[in-house]
């Protein structure tokens, strides 16, 4: 409020033009904090007074939080796969479970595994000789040895002839097409004498999604340029790869898997081909135990069950799938043929001597 300034000390008794005003506190100023007294200067010679240290990084707990994550991420990947591969998959009929073994775990015990590969082609292919429709002939045929210590690879040459039961001397990828994958392990256990414990047929169709979510491959081998039914020019696809490693998508990776005829090499043979496909494989598992590969896993999870037919469920095709990526990377090896012979059809095949047969399965059996 304003009030009346005191009268002049000089008794003229004129009051000034001016008046006095008195400030009240304000309201922030009530709650603001208290003013600090003014620093004092330490004397020359006197040590310097300690700064307030800043807060420390609490390194455990970043640990903690990170470890959290890394777990919740496989957590996550492990129910998308169980959902997919419960709900998501395609199952074997019951006459191919009919010619498996019962295994037991995999982890403890060694299991094998038979892996088809169709070459049913997509409608409108121009590729000679290539089905389009009704049963096929398996384009690949792998084995798999794992658990309880094991790894091993044994590819089979489509153009091996054996027995197939019930239908004579013919080559072993004609089996799939006779009898689907029933007659295909039926003819496998006659021919190498083994028990087949688990098959797995994959859809080639969903091949390059399964590639794909991994964010591609890396390939390394020689060059290959090849034409997959009919190449570009035909509707198809043609395939050109340089010799080294090579970063490839899931298109590329399923031609190189069909590859039969390279046109930079035609030197190659039938075994090339299936060393090839065995190198596919471990360049898979490669991709998906890196850092980058972990990113991706639940989008690798979601998709792998659905790229395949398989006799397992989500329980046993988990427990498959951890023992593979805990087991070792395997060298490719391929049941080497000791001869050729023609066929009633005019058709050439490949054959084997029962001793190295006998060896060579056996050096699988232990691997």
């Amino acid at each position: 409020m304003p009030s009346d300034p005191p009268s002049p000390p000089d008794g003229s008794g004129e009051r000034p033009s001016y008046r006095v005003y008195r400030a009240r506190p304000k309201l922030l100023a009530r709650t603001s904090a208290p003013p600090q007294a003014p620093r004092e200067t330490p004397p020359p010679g006197a040590p310097a007074p300690p700064r307030a240290s800043r807060r420390r990084v609490r390194w455990g707990r970043v640990l903690r939080w990170a470890v959290l994550a890394v777990l919740g991420w496989i957590a996550l990947s492990v129910v998308l796969f169980l959902f997919s591969a419960q709900f998501l998959q395609d199952r074997v009929d019951d006459a191919t479970k009919d010619e498996l073994a019962s295994p037991g775990l995999p982890v403890v015990s060694p299991a094998t595994v038979l892996i088809l590969g169709s070459d049913l082609r997509a409608k409108g292919s121009r590729e000679p000789g290539a089905a389009t429709s009704g049963p096929s002939r398996s384009d690949s045929m792998q084995l798999l040895r794992v658990g309880g210590g094991h790894s091993a690879k044994l590819s089979i040459p489509r153009d091996m002839v054996v027995e197939i039961p019930g239908y004579g001397l013919n080559k072993i990828n004609a089996a799939y097409a006779l009898g689907g994958s029933a007659l295909a392990v039926k003819t496998v256990k006659s021919f190498l004498g083994i028990e087949i414990d688990h098959v797995i047929l994959v859809n080639f169709e969903r091949f390059p999604e399964l590639i794909d979510a991994m964010g591609g491959i890396t390939y390394t081998g020689g060059c290959v340029v090849s034409r997959i039914n009919g190449g570009f020019r035909n509707g198809g696809y043609t395939l050109r790869l340089s010799a080294g490693s090579t970063r490839i998508d899931g298109d590329q990776a399923l031609a190189l898997a069909r590859t039969r005829t390279n046109l930079c090499n035609r030197r190659e043979t039938e075994l090339t081909r299936e060393r090839r496909q065995q190198k596919i494989i471990s360049a898979m598992r490669s991709r998906a135990l890196s850092p980058m590969g972990f990113v991706r896993w639940p989008l690798i999870a979601w998709r792998a069950p659905q790229t395949i037919t398989s006799d397992m469920g989500a329980a046993g095709l988990t427990g498959l799938a951890a023992t593979i990526l805990t087991s070792g990377d395997a060298p490719p090896r391929v049941l080497r043929p000791t001869g050729a012979v023609t066929l009633p059809d005019g058709g050439a095949g490949l054959t084997i001597s029962p001793d190295s047969k006998r060896r060579q399965v056996q050096r699988f059996l232990d691997g």
